[in-house]
Order: C-alpha cells, then structure tokens, then sequence
C-alpha cells in the first residue's frame, strides 16, 4: 500500500513559494558565500562538546561530465599519487590538532580512482582518528570484484553516480561510451549491493529531454536495483559549465521541477522511506547522504574543500600544485573565509535541520537562547503559512517542507558551485589542467 503522508502534490502556492525561495537564496547565498582571500596555516582546534565530520576529496576523474561544477581534473597517475600522499598527510596536520571524528565522507572527482591509493587512506583515517563510518563515492564502471574485495570492510556507504538508467540521456552526458548502457550498469549495481551496509544509486532528474516516463523508468530500475538507498538531485549549474550543459543535455527547465519531484516521491512512496529532502533508503536503512547533515560541523581535507567551524566557512585553495606545497610545509592549504553573522548561524542550522528531516527546536534554542520563532520569526512564519510542517510533529517537515528544502539546498549547492568557479578561475590553464606537453587534456565544451 502506497504511503500517501511520503508524496509531494504540487500547486500554486507551492510553485508560487518555490519560486520566492529561490529568488531569496539567490540573494542570501551572495551574502553568505563570499570568501574573503587569507592565507592560514590550520583551521581552528576542536572545542570540547562539538561533534565533527571528516570530509576528503579527490579531483581526479577518468573524463569530465558536462553539468559538473566540482572541483574535478581528468586523472594523471603522477599528480594523483601525490595527491593522495598530501591528503594522507594533511590528515596528519588535522590530527595534531586535536580533531576526531566519528565519520568521514570521501568525494569527488572519483575517489576510487586509484583505489590502493584510497584504501591505504582510509586505513590511516581510522589510525588517526575514531572512525566509525565510512561514506565513498566512485563510478559504475569500478563495480568490480576487485574494487569490492578493497572496499567491502573499508566502506559501509558506496555512492554510485549513475543519474540516468536511459541509454539516451547516458549518450547525452557521455556516459553511455564511459559506462556502458542502463542494463550494464544496473547488472553492475545488483551485484556490487550484496556487500555494502548501504549502497546508494546517485540520480539526477529535470533533464532537459528527460520526460515523465523516462523518469518512471529510471524509478523502476532504482526499485529493481537492490540499492538500499537512492538520491535524487534535481539539475543545476553554474556560469563555468552552463554553455557545455547546454551543448550536451539541453538548457535547464526549471519550472518542470515540482512536477518530477512529485513523480519521484509517488513512485518510491511503496518501497522507499524519505532520508532527507533528496534522499530516499528502504526500510533499516538509515546512513544519511550527505555529510554536513551529520553534524553541523565538519573538516574538510584535500584542494578545493570547506570547512565549517564555530560559525566560519573556510575554503582551501584549488589549485593542485600550491596545495602539494603547502601541506609539504606542515600546513592546510586554506586561502578564503567567510564569518557568518548570527542570524546567518540560525538559517543555516534550519536549512540543514530541515533537509535532514527533522527540526530540533529544543536544541535551536539551546544552541542560539531563543526559540525560532524569536529569532527565525519571518522565516517560521512562512513556513507555517505554506504548511512545511507536519500538524502531528511540527519537527518534521510535511512533504511539501521537503520539497521546499530541497529548493533552498538546490540554490545554496548553486551558490557553493559559484564559487568554485569564481576560484578555478583564478587558476593558470597548467594548473586547471587544461594543457600539458601532449596537447590539450581536456575536450573543448560539448564534446566531452
């Protein structure tokens, strides 16, 4: 029997709040996001109390996928093993100042890229630290047995970026020729999900020439999959990748966005459990997908990474080689930070609160001294307006709460992704990668 509480219905006011979120995130996020250029040696030491997350990336990828905006270079064995080697000793530095974490999130770029290179990383996380969960995310084409063998006790959630089951929308984003079809990569997924606490298909919906019954079948296949977990990130993008985007899968439709959101929420309503506003597991499943709902605060290691400690947002630089550098000299790499004001604080512990399902106010109030409806009045009473909140439990959001979350963490994930671009530009075209002794090693956009 389907549970009709899990389904997004989409009307005026709903569309009519979406699109006022979005025009106030858009005008937040410029606020919020805008690093002023340092140059420190470490993030702050822990404060006794506070819970951390470990967050380590990868910026190599095999090739570049369109609509992506992270910080991503195409793989060179020589610059990727010294990378490793620097994010093992960062690791170092973060432990010398005291930090420990119960959990750690590897992202990228493809994390599995080299994977001794990884698995040897993980073993000195849990050397360094108290580790209890593992989160990593790769590729279809590394479901391999030897690539589970290396992982099965080093990680208990495997991400796999799959977006779309459809061989169209696969040849779109040059996915088809990287990893095969629909049907290879599920066969890929029922194999490699036997041997994960939690494996977790990542999907993207909204495709321009994506169509209702496309999605429907990509639902399908996610049911038929035996994936414990599914996430559904809607499109976006930014200025550095729209044109590629553009040239491959078509301009973005935004105002399709409700309506596939609700197609989703129907068709998983049966066999999957809403997680967050975009993450969806089966019933005993419960690793959450993304790290910075785990806890408020969290470390992050690796070129291109933020950190968010004690109300500050630090970002670390993205160019390879000044990254190697630093951590050579016993130093983070970190070039930008942001302070956010306290009521920046409180909508920010709300977003995230709400995205992961569940609105502390007894710890709100705790955490700030005044209750959000004091200090979050206009905010609350909008929501209250719009009925985000479910009547029984006004800690959960209703489903239209989890539609209006996934809106706000959609523009502050696009404003995150601004500023990317506003650092990769800064870079030279060595260090961006995009030339070398052999020629170009990146395809001009559109023919990725």
């Amino acid at each position: 029997m389907q549970n009709s509480d899990a389904i997004f219905t989409p009307n005026l006011p709903v569309r009519g709040a979406e699109r006022l979120l979005t025009a106030i995130m858009r005008a937040a996020t410029k606020q919020y996001l805008s690093l002023k250029t340092t140059r420190l040696a470490a993030v702050p030491p822990p404060k006794d109390g506070h819970a951390y997350t470990l967050y380590a990336h990868v910026p190599f990828c095999e090739s570049l996928c369109p609509y992506c905006s992270f910080n991503r270079f195409v793989f060179n064995k020589e610059k990727a093993t010294s990378y490793f080697a620097s994010l093992r000793d960062e690791m170092r530095i973060v432990s010398g100042l005291g930090y420990r974490f119960s959990s750690l999130y590897f992202g990228g770029g493809t994390p599995t890229i080299m994977p001794e290179e990884l698995a040897a990383t993980i073993d000195l996380a849990h050397e360094l630290f108290d580790i209890g969960e593992v989160s990593c995310e790769t590729n279809p084409n590394h479901l391999n047995p030897q690539m589970v063998a290396l992982l099965k006790d080093r990680v208990q959630r495997l991400s796999v970026g799959v977006q779309s089951f459809d061989d169209g929308l696969l040849q779109q984003m040059n996915r088809f020729q990287k990893f095969g079809s629909g049907a290879t990569i599920l066969e890929s997924i029922r194999y490699a999900a036997p041997f994960f606490k939690s494996l977790n298909v990542d999907m993207i919906f909204n495709f321009p020439s994506q169509t209702p019954e496309i999605l429907r079948n990509d639902l399908r296949s996610v049911i038929e999959s035996g994936a414990q977990q599914v996430t559904f990130y809607p499109l976006m993008t930014s200025p550095s990748v729209s044109q590629s985007m553009k040239n491959s899968v078509g301009e973005l439709k935004p105002h399709r966005e409700a309506d596939y959101y609700h197609v989703i929420s129907e068709g998983l309503a049966n066999d999957f459990i809403p997680l967050s506003a975009w993450t969806f597991a089966r019933g005993g499943t419960h690793l959450i997908d993304e790290y910075i709902v785990d806890t408020e605060e969290y470390v992050g290691v690796g070129s291109g990474v933020f950190s968010y400690l004690d109300g500050k947002l630090y970002a670390s630089t993205f160019s390879l080689k000044e990254y190697g550098e630093r951590v050579a000299a016993g130093e983070m790499a970190i070039t930008g930070v942001q302070p956010f004001s306290r009521h920046q604080q409180m909508r920010y512990r709300m977003m995230m609160d709400m995205f992961g399902l569940r609105f502390d106010r007894t710890a709100f109030k705790k955490r700030f001294g005044v209750p959000a409806g004091v200090g979050l009045w206009l905010e609350m009473a909008f929501f209250k307006l719009i009925g985000a909140f479910k009547k029984s439990d006004r800690a959960i959001p209703s489903p239209v709460g989890r539609y209006l979350s996934l809106v706000i963490m959609r523009e502050f994930f696009t404003g995150v992704n601004h500023l990317r671009d506003i650092a990769r530009a800064s870079l030279s075209a060595e260090d961006r990668g995009e030339t070398s002794p052999c020629g170009p090693a990146i395809p001009p956009p559109g023919q990725r």
